[in-house]
């Protein structure tokens, strides 16, 4: 167990360093850099597909798209105009700051002005690394139950800010956003929380202005 325990150690510190570095290449181009975290099927891809909508014709989108398998989720994105590169892990679970790194070459990196991470499902693995973004996104959707800040406290504490999917689906589910909220403010109290569905356009144009003040804040830092 010991053994496993600093093996574990020096890769999420070698991930530090690289997360570091890459924090200092998107600082230098002043790309806003948001990492999406969620449940497979949370709405992750179709949340990016409606933001490349909304705001592609006013700032530079790119993306990252992170699954096992495919390349469904960045064919999707570039439907809309928007520069993606896929990452298959096989295997793993999450992504990791050098595979971030591996591929920043395919991209014009000034040319962006806001590169998306999309992260593998999972509310688990990710939220333990580092991919040198500026904020991390947490998507719950309330098909997954109410009880997911209590049985996942990481992942609220990792986020910057939480977006609440599926809303039009609340009435056909027992999901209590009372509930929700009450245990996601235990962890974090000041962590904003934006209700919203993809599918039927709820709450996004406050997403929106989201992405948009943050990443006027990264052009002027």
């Amino acid at each position: 167990m010991t053994a496993e325990i600093k093996i574990q150690k020096n890769v999420l510190s070698k991930n530090d360093e690289i997360a570091a570095q890459l924090r200092r290449t998107f600082a230098e181009r002043r790309i806003f850099v948001v990492n999406i975290l969620s449940s497979p099927g949370s709405g992750k891809t179709t949340l990016l597909e409606k933001t490349a909508q909304a705001l592609g014709s006013k700032l530079r989108l790119a993306a990252i798209e992170g699954d096992l398998q495919t390349s469904r989720d960045a064919d999707r994105i570039a439907g809309h105009g928007v520069k993606a590169v896929q990452i298959n892990t096989g295997r793993g679970c999450h992504l990791d700051a050098n595979m971030v790194t591996n591929v920043l070459p395919q991209f014009d990196l000034d040319a962006i002005d806001v590169l998306f991470i999309e992260n593998v499902g999972n509310l688990v693995c990710p939220m333990t690394y580092d991919l040198g973004e500026d904020r991390a996104v947490l998507l719950v959707s309330v098909t997954e139950g109410d009880d997911k800040p209590a049985k996942y406290p990481t992942a609220i504490l990792k986020a910057d800010l939480l977006l609440l999917n599926k809303m039009d689906l609340q009435p056909f589910t027992n999901f209590s956003t009372q509930r929700f909220g009450m245990d996601v403010w235990k962890l974090k109290p000041n962590l904003n929380m934006l209700e919203i569905s993809c599918t039927k356009n709820i709450g996004l144009e406050a997403w929106f202005k989201w992405v948009q003040s943050e990443s006027q804040k990264k052009r002027q830092s």
